[in-house]
């Protein structure tokens, strides 16, 4: 494995270290190769640095403990993993303590860095075949819920992580002098720092890990498993929670539907052993588990059994933060447990603990619960994944693959859904419409979600079926108006329909005014901004006729190359509520250098505390700072204080459409 690195704690500074770094009495810095001995020789040179800061006295190191400890320790692993696997440059390792201020307790920072900014920071794990199976680390997940924050910055050539662990019931900075014991206590808790995890019999096993660690180990992996949507990054977390503390090794095969099995984890406590492993459990893929084990421990061989060497090699090693297994690595207990959820088969998690004839029952019954835990999560990630496909599916489907380009118009969208793969009720579009002529149309349904798309999957053909007809601005709104109130009608009563017929089957709710209550017609309103674009002659003055209604939609707005900004329309009623509407539309011209901003609501009722980003005319005196750029330029000044209006992200879906005739 190497020597440990040595410390260099001298006036030397690298050169991306921030100027304030503490003095370097607190401060330890290293250069680890971009290998896969990096984690373990980083997790030995911060035990190290723990150890001397200890020694020394340092008021901050009064706080260390075990918790501490271990946190940086899981914490560096984690980072050196991820810039090793995602850059493969030499690594940077910095770690320094911050002393406890009167408003903030003293910390350990560690920072990470890589010579390879160029890849963004990755938050997900890999072993997919989306990257090529390559062994990715648990991610930032980890990262942020060990740390009490982090961050990342880019400098030139570099890219830094870094991590601020708090350290509660240190000293303050300003200690008083030693005592010989003092002195003492601090020389044996460096030792401990430093030494190698003994050994564990079976019976101090089960005592560390049952008796006492049971619920907080299975409290953690809940918290760490509990909203994770990638069954990868599952995978990764339960085969690093089980090992090194239940398990010398751990292997993870997951399987779906009609597919074989494939192996999506293996991790082992020294890294070094793990593409050994990989390679005899790839040869060896567990057994078919009988039904009757139902989750349950499954004695199963150990891989590369028989002989003298196994999936371990050789059993000696100079990682002083490994638990490493006595006696040859087929001298051990290996057991597998089906994956299941709902009564389906997830896949297989296979492990296994050297120097042992059979795992006790006490460690196989809390593997047994925390493996029903990674079922759960693998089940919930599989639905997340499938809803977020569909909906990414119909969010396609709902939008316009492009928008047509206007003669004489330059053009600029930004769309923003509010969740992450969820169709929403915003939706905007660009065509052309009939006798030369371009129609556009941004919209927002009432609601969000599935109900909130399925009106824009209605709305967005029947504008352009509309438009396409040559009907006028007005006429389009009107009709549309009409579409939607006859939709929702037959949709309740199709509706009332399925209710009485589940009323009257056995075991149905009970038919009457409940069941047709239950019925009623679910209003689908609308608000929309439409408008058509004809670009004129030369002879006829040039620019583009500009003519458009509005629906109960926030107002658009036109600047002129002067600074001015006016409303380019009246409001009027939400489509869908009101029968026998008639809508009027507006025309003007938009001369070479005007500017028309058209927002849904997601812009204008963007809110920080009680206050709206619209209020007092705040779009207006937005889009009035956006004089001479372009409307590209426009689009993205707008969304910049949009964002910077709050701090929260927005809670709405936002959508933003500027036209500037050119």
């Amino acid at each position: 494995m190497g020597s440990i690195p040595r410390q260099r704690k001298t006036t030397y500074r690298p050169s991306h270290l921030p100027a304030g770094l503490p003095d370097p009495q607190s401060a330890a810095w290293t250069s680890l190769p971009g290998n896969p001995l990096a984690p373990a020789a980083a997790r030995r040179f911060v035990r190290a640095a723990l150890a001397e800061w200890t020694g020394l006295g340092l008021p901050a190191a009064e706080g260390f403990t075990d918790r501490v400890a271990d946190d940086a320790v899981i914490l560096v692993n984690e980072l050196v993993t991820n810039a090793v696997v995602h850059a493969g440059t030499n690594v940077e390792l910095v770690c320094h303590l911050e002393e406890a201020t009167e408003s903030d307790p003293a910390a350990l920072v560690v920072e990470v860095s890589d010579h390879h900014p160029a890849r963004v920071v990755r938050n997900e794990p890999g072993g997919s075949p989306a990257t090529g199976g390559q062994e990715f680390g648990r991610g930032l997940h980890l990262v942020a819920g060990l740390s009490a924050c982090w961050g990342v910055t880019y400098r030139t050539g570099l890219k830094t992580v870094w991590a601020r662990i708090a350290i509660e019931g240190a000293l303050p900075a300003v200690a008083p002098p030693d005592s010989a014991e003092q002195a003492l206590q601090r020389g044996l808790r460096a030792a401990e720092i430093l030494a190698p995890v003994p050994r564990r019999t079976a019976r101090e096993y089960d005592s560390d890990w049952i008796n006492r660690g049971a619920l907080s180990f299975l409290a953690e992996a809940s918290d760490l498993l509990t909203g994770q949507f990638d069954e990868e990054m599952i995978a990764a977390l339960a085969a690093q929670l089980l090992v090194p503390r239940l398990a010398d090794w751990c292997a993870v095969w997951l399987e779906e539907e009609g597919a074989a099995p494939r192996l999506s984890r293996v991790w082992h406590q020294r890294e070094s052993s793990i593409e050994e492993l990989r390679r005899h459990v790839e040869k060896e893929p567990p057994p078919a588990l009988p039904q009757s084990a139902r989750g349950g421990p499954v004695p199963v061989p150990w891989p590369g059994a028989p002989g003298p060497q196994g999936a371990d090699g050789p059993d000696r090693a100079d990682d002083a933060d490994a638990d490493a297994c006595e006696g040859g690595p087929g001298d051990g207990a290996a057991v597998a447990y089906r994956l299941i959820a709902g009564g389906r088969g997830l896949g297989t998690l296979m492990l296994g603990r050297a120097a042992l004839e059979r795992m006790p029952d006490e460690v196989t019954g809390l593997i047994e619960d925390f493996v029903r835990r990674v079922a759960l999560a693998i089940a919930a990630a599989r639905q997340y994944t499938r809803q977020a496909t569909i909906s990414n599916v119909l969010q396609r489907a709902l939008l316009p693959g492009q928008m047509a380009d206007i003669p004489g118009v330059e053009k600029a969208l930004v769309y923003e859904p509010r969740g992450q793969g969820v169709a929403g009720g915003d939706f905007y579009d660009v065509f052309p419409g009939a006798k030369g002529s371009w129609s556009f149309s941004l919209g927002d349904v009432q609601g969000n979600g599935p109900e909130a798309a399925v009106v824009t999957g209605l709305v967005r053909p029947w504008l352009r079926l509309l438009a396409r007809e040559g009907r006028a601005v007005g006429e389009v709104l009107g009709r549309l108006n009409g579409l939607l109130l006859d939709d929702a009608v037959e949709a309740a009563e199709a509706t009332a329909r399925m209710a009485v017929a589940s009323a009257g089957a056995p075991g149905g709710p009970p038919a009457g005014p409940l069941a047709l209550r239950d019925a009623a017609p679910q209003p689908r309103f609308l608000s929309l901004l439409y408008g058509e674009l004809v670009p004129l002659a030369p002879e006829d003055g040039g620019g583009v006729r500009c003519t458009l209604a509005c629906a109960g939609h926030p107002l658009p707005l036109v600047l002129r190359p002067d600074g001015s900004v006016r409303p380019a329309a009246a409001s009027q009623v939400l489509l869908g509520v009101v029968d026998d509407v008639t809508y009027e539309s507006e025309t003007f011209v938009l001369q070479a250098g005007d500017t028309l901003l058209c927002v849904t609501d997601g812009v204008t009722e963007r809110r920080s505390g009680r206050r709206m980003f619209d209020d007092a005319d705040g779009l207006a005196a937005a889009l009035g700072r956006c004089v001479g750029l372009t409307a590209q330029g426009v689009a993205e000044r707008i969304m910049s204080e949009v964002h910077a209006f709050s701090p929260t992200p927005p809670d709405d879906d936002v959508a933003l459409l500027v036209l500037q005739a050119i």
